[in-house]
């Protein structure tokens, strides 16, 4: 998860005068979104002033990227939902994570007892989760919308026939899948106009897609799950639709109507926890990324990282990510299959017996030990034998966050894993199905450890979403969320503590450089942290660095406690996102 098109003011609408100018902050009256794509925080904004609530501009917001964005979301693939229901000021989740066929088990990206190629595990019908977008939309609507999925539906239908302009990072992406996209017909004739790249500045239109909206809006979601939508699903990921005379080996999935039809987006209890009078609210297993932000927050408890310089609080920063994330792959996987202690997780008890180990002197060395959460020591060491390196997770991710007039508020992460999913393209559908399934460890990750993240029959992979709503006394205070695979965590928590902790405003907050701990040798860091003085300092402890040139693309909105949003992207990351409210005040 990670990586997606993104469009900068000057780049998107040229072609057709249509799509609106990108600003990365908006503040004002109504509503507001933030996401990625101008086009789609437009189709949110159109919905927020046609009566709809943030579930209804949420649903909206998601569809239109699905053709904006088609390289990270879509009708062919899943996420998470979070949503604060102002009359109740309750906040309830969405799992819409993609599932493993109900024939899976532990060895389905094994042979001979060994893991298979990750290259050939992305592009395959093998890697393909049962989709949940459309199912999460659906319950999205029908428990916070006003609006049916036709009317939600409605601004991306237009966008698809009409098309948008391509700039240079879809361009650039195109071409990085080019070689993949045309061992597949279907996809390389949506991507590959008359063969080539698409230019900057023309129009791409996706009238396949625009039908499938329709179809969903006449039929609803049962046209997937039950009806000729999934059939064909069924039959692309069995057999995958090669060229003739592509090099590439396609392997099949063993997808069948049966998981189709046993496909359910659950309702369940969000994470919680109590960060400096605040409740921070997030997605719980299946995704991690709720129970690793919380355990890093209650670990930073303790630290007045307000206080602190920067060198300071980047070390506590960086070694309670260490830690949260050597405990998330211990002990997180899908609930439904795996004993996962998210309440130990999430335990200010356990975080306390695991913030004994940072020291103002020097860096742990990783992998750090696993603590247990059940029955936590005074201070937790963990077992080293069960020490083990965070895996990889693929980088195509798009998250986009909402509110509306009633103070109602949704941050939702999507995804269809990789840049371009499966390279895979549902022959006259218009969308890619996702490679979500090589989230799951091929093989443990520590021989002889248990690891909760092992393929199963209906399993759903590990995620590192972390789409977080913040709560002061009932009301919220901010929304965020972010692409980027396992650094989505790590954005998440690095943006909570700039803003809540070091008093940045939400946009610096955003755009600030990033560092990503991940219980690995080396901290990742983003080019303006790896040229700073204070790298030098982290250096002088012990701290490790390698470069990531983009880590995380975050979109958020704040509740200003007058009536006003204020919506916030990234000013230049993916080419910066796209903030709106409904009626601006101009500050």
């Amino acid at each position: 998860m990670g990586a997606a098109p993104a469009h900068t003011a000057g780049e998107r609408g040229a072609g057709s005068g249509t799509s609106p100018a990108k600003s990365p902050v908006a503040t004002g009256y109504g509503g507001a979104v933030s996401s990625v794509d101008a086009d789609a925080s437009a189709a949110g904004i159109e919905v927020l002033k046609n009566g709809g609530s943030a579930a209804d501009a949420a649903v909206a917001t998601a569809a239109a990227l699905g053709v904006t964005e088609p390289y990270s979301a879509g009708v062919g693939g899943g996420g998470y939902f979070v949503y604060y229901d102002a009359a109740s000021h309750k906040v309830h989740t969405i799992d819409g994570r993609e599932t493993a066929p109900l024939s899976a088990d532990k060895n389905l990206f094994t042979e001979d007892g060994k893991a298979i190629p990750f290259d050939e595990a992305v592009t395959s019908g093998l890697a393909v989760g049962t989709p949940g977008t459309p199912a999460t939309w659906e319950k999205a609507l029908r428990a916070y919308g006003n609006k049916s999925l036709a009317q939600a539906l409605r601004p991306a239908t237009k966008l698809a026939k009409r098309g948008f302009t391509v700039d240079e990072t879809f361009r650039k992406q195109t071409a990085q899948n080019e070689d993949r996209f045309r061992d597949f017909p279907a996809t390389a004739d949506l991507f590959l106009p008359g063969g080539k790249l698409p230019e900057v500045g023309s129009t791409l239109k996706n009238p396949d897609l625009a039908r499938t909206y329709q179809e969903l809006s006449h039929k609803g979601t049962k046209a997937l799950y039950r009806g000729e939508l999934g059939r064909d699903i069924v039959r692309t990921v069995r057999k995958p639709p090669v060229a003739n005379g592509a090099d590439r080996t396609v392997r099949p999935g063993d997808m069948t109507a049966k998981d189709l039809r046993a496909y359910r987006a659950l309702s369940q209890q969000p994470t919680r926890t109590d960060y400096r009078g605040l409740d921070v609210y997030g997605m719980a297993p299946s995704s991690s990324g709720g129970t690793t932000v919380a355990e890093a927050l209650n670990i930073l408890e303790r630290s007045d990282l307000g206080s602190l310089s920067k060198k300071e609080y980047l070390h506590r920063y960086l070694e309670a990510s260490r830690i949260a994330f050597a405990d998330r792959g211990r002990w997180v996987g899908d609930p439904a299959q795996e004993d996962v202690p998210t309440e130990g997780l999430t335990s200010q008890r356990f975080a306390d017996s695991r913030e004994c180990l940072i020291k103002d002197d020097k860096v742990l060395e990783s992998p750090v030990a696993p603590g247990d959460p059940r029955d936590p020591e005074e201070c937790e060491h963990g077992d080293d034998d069960q020490a083990a390196p965070t895996p990889y997770e693929g980088q195509s991710t798009t998250h986009l966050t909402v509110a509306d007039k009633w103070g109602n508020v949704a941050a939702y992460t999507l995804t269809i894993e990789q840049t371009g999913g499966s390279g895979i393209t549902v022959p006259g559908r218009g969308f890619l199905l996702n490679n979500e399934l090589t989230d799951f460890s091929f093989v443990p990750v520590s021989p002889g450890v248990h690891d909760p993240n092992l393929p199963g029959p209906g399993k759903r992979p590990r995620s590192s979403m972390s789409p977080t709503i913040v709560l002061k006394h009932g009301k919220p205070v901010l929304a965020l969320g972010s692409p980027g695979g396992a650094t989505i965590i790590t954005t998440a928590l690095q943006t909570l503590t700039n803003h809540l902790d070091r008093g940045m405003p939400l946009l610096d907050a955003i755009a600030a450089p990033r560092a990503s701990q991940r219980n690995a040798v080396r901290t990742e860091a983003e080019p303006k942290l790896m040229d700073s003085e204070v790298r030098r300092q982290l250096e002088a402890l012990g701290h490790s660095f390698k470069q990531n040139p983009e880590i995380g693309a975050a979109t958020g909105v704040q509740s200003l406690g007058d009536g006003r949003w204020r919506a916030a992207a990234e000013p230049e990351r993916r080419g910066g996102g796209s903030a709106m409210v409904v009626r601006p005040t101009g500050d």
